[in-house]
């Protein structure tokens, strides 16, 4: 009996098509973490929540253009849409961001990920990117639905057009700020556990228990602490950068001359969010 081995070709061949690089990696994540956001491609109770939360943002909106095609003013402007609708944000992105990191880390993928041509930085960018694309889009097609209502009901012909649109665009700038700062504390909390429920309960703790700091400061007898309290929370320090940019004082809150503060720390709270977000999967990516 021959003990000599046998070679078989049994039909595999080397990969010819087009190799599609970074972007194509990118592209496909930021795709498939947006679908997941709202539970496309899932099962139907996956999609209870956050079209849920996306109807209803989209009923106030539209009872809201209703108001205005009928009597000529809104219930509320594009900015403060965002702020009525802030305790839905929150809740929308403790379900959601979740979804897009902890499950990846209980599934124990994390590796296989990484064990291709696929940076921490692209992993951060393409999750980063599709829980801001959620939050803008549930904030910003409401917004959207109210400028079609100004522009259709304007009596001024296209200058009313153009000052609606020049309303529109600043409100959807205010909606981009929400998206980032929630965005990017969401999945920095959702990141360093596996389970949905923990990091879900996480998130909403972190937005809930800095909310009454806000008020503590405010009856300190200082001058400055009254100024500096909106810091305290992320809900507030997006209000007193609204309040610096708009020149506004009837959101309850007082900043007094520190607007510049309150832009500077939303821009740092960003910053240091995404590099928080970027060491923690550079240190997951080097295991």
């Amino acid at each position: 009996m021959s003990e000599a081995g046998v070679i078989h070709d049994i039909g595999y061949q080397r990969y010819q098509g087009p190799r599609l690089g970074r972007g194509a990696l990118l592209q496909a994540m930021y795709v498939h973490g947006l679908r997941a956001a709202f539970g496309l491609g899932r099962s139907a109770k996956s999609k209870i929540f956050p079209w849920g939360v996306a109807g209803i943002v989209l009923l106030v909106a539209v009872i809201n253009a209703g108001v205005r095609s009928q009597t000529g003013n809104w219930l509320f402007d594009y900015y403060q849409l965002d702020d009525t609708m802030s305790w839905l944000v929150i809740f929308f992105a403790a379900i959601v961001a979740p979804e897009l990191v902890s499950r990846d880390i209980r599934s124990g993928v994390l590796p296989l990920y990484f064990s291709r041509p696929v940076r921490a930085a692209d992993y951060v960018m393409a999750k980063v990117a599709a829980l801001v694309s959620a939050v803008f889009l549930m904030l910003g097609v409401p917004q959207f639905i109210m400028f079609l209502t100004g522009a259709f009901t304007t009596k001024t012909g296209m200058r009313g057009v153009w000052h609606e649109l020049g309303l529109l665009i600043p409100g959807w700038g205010y909606s981009l700020l929400w998206a980032f700062i929630f965005a990017s504390i969401s999945l920095l909390i959702a990141s360093l556990t596996g389970k949905r429920a923990f990091a879900a309960g996480g998130i909403v703790a972190v937005f809930l228990m800095t909310a009454p700091i806000v008020g503590v400061l405010n009856v300190l007898p200082s001058e400055t602490a009254h100024h500096l309290s909106g810091l305290a929370s992320p809900i507030s320090l997006i209000s007193g950068v609204e309040i610096w940019l708009r020149d506004r004082t009837d959101l309850g809150l007082d900043i007094g001359n520190l607007g510049p503060i309150y832009g500077i720390e939303a821009f740092c709270l960003i910053a240091a969010c995404l590099l928080l977000l970027l060491a923690r999967y550079r240190k997951v990516a080097s295991l």
